[in-house]
This record gives C-alpha cells, structure tokens and sequence, in this order.
C-alpha cells in the first residue's frame, strides 16, 4: 500500500530501521548522566513499587491512575524547581501536545523554527495564532510579535538546550518572552546538563516560575521514560481538564516514575561530582552543553562513517533530513564513556 514511498525513502537513504544494540559504547543515545546504567538507583526503585498492591497505572490519571508514586515525583519536582504545581506525563511528545492546548482562539504562540518535533505537531491542534520565528533570534521574535497588545494571551515556546543543534536557548529571548507574555520551555535535554543544581535553563537564568512553563523529561538525563510539566496551579489544573493528552491516555508507569524520582535524588547528592564531570567534558570537547553536532557533507558519508564506527563497537547518531535541513553527526558526551575515545570518534567524523 505505501510501497512506492517507502522505496522513494530508501532511494535516497531515509529510510528507517529500528535495530537493536547490545554491549556497544554508546555515543548516541540521550543518557547524558549513564543513570540508565546505575543499578542501585534501579534496586531502590524495584524495591519501593514492590511495597504498593499494584505497580501499573492501569488507566487514566482521572480514573484510577494516579498512584501514590506519581505524587511523589511530582512532589519533589515542584519542590526542586520552586514552582507551585506539576503534572507528569506518559511522555514528552504528549507534554507539548497538552501545552498547545494553553493557546486558545484569541491567543498568539511564537515558537522558536527549531522547536521539537511534537511541538510542531502540536501547535497544529491549537485554536489560536501560530508564528514561528528565525531560530534563537530576538530581532525576528521582536517582529513577529510587534502587535501583541492585541491578543489575550502571548505565549514563547523554546528549548533550553536544543536538540538537533546543541546550542543554549539565548537570555535575551527567555527575558522577552517574559516580558510579553508567557515563556513555555522545553527542558529535556537541559534537566541535568546545566543550572547551579543541574536543573535546567530555569536554574540558571534564575527565570520567573509565574511566567514561566517548563517541561521536562525523565528518560534523557534522568535514565528512565516519561515526562512533567511545572507552571502555577491554574495552569496545571486547566490541563489537567482540558488536555485530551493527559486526559485520554493511560498514566505513566509508577516503575518508571519512582526510577526518576531516585535519579534526581541521586544527581542532587552528588551535585558537585556531576557537575565537574559535565564541565570537564564540554571543556575538553569545546561545546556548549553535552550534544556535539559535527556537519556531514552528505548522507552518504553520514551513514557510511556510522557503519564504520559501529564495525569498531561506537554508536553515533547519524541524523538525516526531514529531521534536520542538513546531515549532520551528532554525539553524545556522555560522562562515563572515556574521553580518548570520544577524542578518536571525533576525529573519524571529522576526516572527508
């Protein structure tokens, strides 16, 4: 039935596989911390759900859902993070699908271009006026937005720490968006690798939590699946009622959730360790934060080097258009694999 596409795709070699690796370094996946490796977090959090009559959400969070380890996390998030409230969800993608649905038919959303994937998707089931501006670019943001004053309600999405480029979400653009309106950041790949207490772009640039909506993820830095959003207690509730993607769909697994809540506890005991361990590898990889994204001049070299690699045991991620306009390589600092390693895996993708 889509045959025709698919042979399109392979023709131009985008088409994609799901593959399972096994005992490979990995330089590819978004476990930026090796928490997912961390067996004593996971002893912890195996023997807390077994203390419970159940250890599944068996549906809905406005069902029967909400576990008692649900409120736990979301607990010590809010606590962490200084906000009034928070909600976790199945996953990000339903995160920002339920954060769409803050934009109502008089309401404005200005979303940075290189915004996440779901976000995209969901900003087309929202009722009010979408705009996208030029990646991490005030002038343009300050355009887009000239006229304001004339909607409800103005809402900014960003990144704290984009996913297909590396870079920072800019002060200058979290400070406006403050300023005009609402600032709704997605923090997954920024929980855990920056903020005094490795919280976030929210921690380090100390942003107003009665402006701002952060969402966050619990399957990158922290090592397990899921997500959370943090906001005042209006918005939270108004989700809660109103976003077919909290309200229609199972509850995260309450395993999945006391993992996270080890994982921050985890991180925030050992603050100074992680920390220095994240510092020395962006110091000595010259990067901003711990994705590195080094340009490929083709697809094919892109995938042709990531085979190589693999034949010597490394996983990179190889990431191709529609994902993102050019091939680009895009590894993972992780801070328990070896820095010569990373070293020698660098200078492969850099060699034409």
């Amino acid at each position: 039935m889509y045959k025709k596409e698919l042979d399109i795709l392979e023709k131009k070699d985008r088409l994609r596989k799901r593959k399972i690796y096994e005992n490979i370094i990995d330089l590819a996946s978004n476990d930026y911390l090796c928490l997912s490796e961390n067996k004593k977090i996971a002893k912890k959090a195996f023997e807390e759900v077994l203390k419970y009559n159940s250890h599944s959400a068996k549906a809905s969070m406005l069902v029967n859902g909400y576990h008692p380890l649900h409120k736990k996390l979301e607990n010590y998030l809010k606590e962490l993070n200084n906000f009034e409230e928070g909600i976790i969800t199945g996953s990000g993608f339903l995160a920002n699908m339920a954060l769409f649905e803050l934009v109502r038919k008089s309401d404005l959303a200005l979303i940075d271009e290189e915004y996440h994937a779901s976000g995209i998707v969901g900003s087309k089931l929202s009722s009010g006026k979408i705009r996208f501006f030029k990646h991490n670019d005030i002038n343009d943001l300050k355009v887009k937005s000239r006229d304001y004053k004339n909607f409800k309600r103005v809402f900014v999405f960003s990144e704290g720490v984009f996913s297909m480029m590396g870079d920072k979400v800019k002060k200058e653009i979290t400070d406006y968006a403050q300023e005009i309106g609402t600032l709704i950041i997605d923090e997954a790949h920024s929980v855990g690798t920056c903020g005094e207490n490795l919280l976030g772009i929210t921690e380090e640039y100390n942003l107003n939590p009665n402006k701002t909506i952060k969402l966050g993820t619990l399957g990158k830095a922290l090592g397990s699946y899921g997500a959370y959003i943090l906001a005042n207690k209006e918005i939270i509730h108004f989700l809660l009622n109103k976003a077919k993607s909290i309200i229609y769909t199972t509850a995260l697994s309450p395993v999945d959730s006391i993992l996270a809540y080890y994982s921050l506890k985890e991180i925030q005991n050992n603050i100074n360790f992680y920390k220095k361990q994240i510092n020395d590898k962006m110091l000595m990889f010259n990067s901003n934060s711990l994705i590195k994204i080094i340009p490929s001049k083709d697809i094919k070299t892109l995938l042709e080097k990531q085979r190589n690699l693999l034949e010597k045991n490394i996983l990179i991620g190889a990431i191709r258009p529609p994902t993102v306009k050019k091939p680009i390589f895009r590894l993972i600092l992780r801070i328990c694999i070896n820095n010569e390693i990373i070293k020698k895996t660098i200078q492969c993708m850099e060699k034409e």
